[in-house]
């Protein structure tokens, strides 16, 4: 079958690409801005990207099915000539649910934030307890070096995203997906853009709840007020809590809680000891390693799998060093995570400076749902440099006023560049914040330093 993808640069559809592939389709796929680290995924696969979205596209690929991201809506011209085509079409979470997921034991990573970072070690430690799942991810693990891949029965690990699915299917992706077992990591409100307040939100994530069968398992989030709330709504399968030493605790044993125990019941299961800082990582490590255990893989050797997870692309990413000044690339781009990845580099790098880049790119950040919580978010920076939207209606003074002189806004990325180029010195570190491409800033700023 000749499959072509409308929106293949994005995490998801690209990760649905290397799927289709490996059942045999014939794939190609549409995209405007494509970016690393899809774009490179992509090109590495071999697999063809058409740079826009032009009716002719049809055309060069003449598809017998066409898959559409929720990125892409009516007037798109390409999502036009798709329907008065009549040419067959479907979402991706649909075509997932009905060609990867049938029979599998499916292992969704849900919450707000911490959804890549977990669904990717929860895979990891499944590949080093020898079971070979298969899994789709928003991101690229370091030690698989791809996104997605269909694996062997009976494991499959997803990313469950509570974003809608399509122009024409509302639902969130993960109510396609049935897993046995679920991570439920946090609930905050985020995608201002389809969901009006956290309780549509809350109610998205009820539905997901309802599918998951009373023999499977949740792994819950003690600490989520919110979830607490969600689950109160109906809750018809077992629930293991983390975060809570009651059920299952992680205890940091250093600064930077790279070194962290793990209790059950206030008894001591094991220890890890691994690369990466921040509490939010050892949090999202402890969920993967209960659900984990759900699958059947002890404790102790999702520890040791642990120890030798090389992180995800774009979390907390060093791109590069020059002149003793690092260079990080992070995917955050919501309050909550901006903070969490900013403590986590200051527990590791101590009172050296840290300069943070941020683009405020994700349609919440820009309608100012988050413009009270911002400024909060970055106190842990020494410097912040903000790259103020063109079409930004709120008043980003609000932001850099009060972190008391130590934030500018910038209208170009050209701007922040040479500000930085100029004020940097050796132990700085430069940590750049988007969910998108940023117009390349991280190799730009290397090339500049290198000047």
């Amino acid at each position: 079958m000749r499959i072509h993808i409308l929106g293949i640069g994005g995490t998801f559809m690209g990760s649905l690409a290397l799927l289709a592939r490996d059942l045999g389709h014939e794939v190609t796929g549409s995209d405007a801005g494509v970016y690393p680290p899809m774009s490179t995924q992509l090109e590495a696969q071999g697999i063809r990207l058409m740079e826009g979205y032009l009716p002719e596209h049809l055309d060069i690929a003449s598809p017998d099915l066409v898959i559409i991201g929720n990125a892409l809506s009516r007037g798109n011209a390409l999502v036009e000539a798709v329907l008065d085509r009549n040419i067959r079409y479907t979402s991706g979470a649909q075509w997932v649910a009905e060609n990867i997921l049938p029979g599998r034991w499916v292992i969704a990573v849900a919450g707000t934030h911490g959804k890549t970072t977990t669904a990717s070690m929860l895979a990891w430690i499944l590949e080093h307890a020898g079971l070979k799942p298969g899994f789709l991810i928003g991101g690229v693990p370091e030690n698989f070096g791809v996104s997605a891949r269909r694996g062997t029965d009976p494991f499959f690990v997803i990313e469950a995203d509570e974003y809608d699915t399509a122009f024409f299917d509302k639902r969130s992706k993960f109510v396609h997906y049935r897993p046995r077992t679920a991570i439920l990591n946090n609930l905050e409100f985020d995608h201002a853009d389809i969901f009006p307040d956290l309780g549509a939100i809350s109610l998205q994530f009820h539905h997901f709840v309802r599918t998951i069968p009373a023999s499977g398992r949740l792994i819950v989030n003690a600490q989520d007020k919110n979830l607490s709330e969600l689950l109160i709504r109906g809750c018809w399968t077992k629930a293991e809590y983390f975060g809570t030493e009651k059920d299952w605790q992680a205890v940091p044993r250093n600064r930077d809680a790279s070194r962290f125990e793990i209790y059950r019941c206030g008894t001591r299961q094991t220890e890890v000891a691994w690369p990466l800082p921040g509490e939010h990582n050892m949090m999202n490590a402890l969920a993967a390693v209960v659900a984990a255990r759900h699958a059947g893989v002890p404790v102790n050797t999702a520890a040791a799998a642990l120890e030798k997870f090389r992180n995800v692309k774009r979390r907390l990413e060093v791109r590069g060093s020059v002149r003793g000044i690092t260079v990080y690339d992070d995917f955050a781009h919501h309050p909550t995570a901006i903070a969490a990845t900013l403590q986590a580099l200051r527990a590791r790098v101590g009172n050296r400076r840290i300069l943070a880049v941020l683009e405020l790119r994700s349609n919440t950040m820009r309608s100012g749902v988050h413009r009270d919580t911002l400024a909060g978010s970055l106190m842990l920076a020494d410097k912040v440099l903000v790259l103020k939207p063109a079409d930004l209606n709120w008043n980003l003074e609000r932001v850099t006023s009060a972190l008391a002189g130590r934030a500018e806004s910038y209208g170009t990325v050209a701007e922040i560049i040479e500000t930085l180029a100029a004020q940097v010195r050796p132990e700085d570190h430069v940590l750049i914040m988007s969910n998108g491409g940023f117009d390349n800033i991280h190799a730009r700023l290397i090339a500049r330093l290198q000047t």
